[in-house]
């Protein structure tokens, strides 16, 4: 999954960003109440165990 596809999801399950950083935006999930940040790499592929943390600190379930 590419970091826009990952950023597509967040916004479809209501995550939105609070900022930005140098080179991370933070995103904010209603869902857990945590804060994470998501590498503006848009075509780069995003690692699994960044995906997975990233989708567990916003409350969606792995597939």
């Amino acid at each position: 999954m590419t970091t826009a596809e990952l950023i597509r999801l967040l916004k479809k399950h209501g995550c939105y960003m609070v900022r930005n950083g140098a080179n991370h935006d933070i995103y904010q999930s209603p869902v857990t109440g945590k804060l994470f940040s998501v590498g503006r790499h848009s075509k780069e592929e995003v690692r699994t165990g960044t995906l997975k943390k990233i989708l567990k600190d916003a409350g969606i379930p792995l597939k």
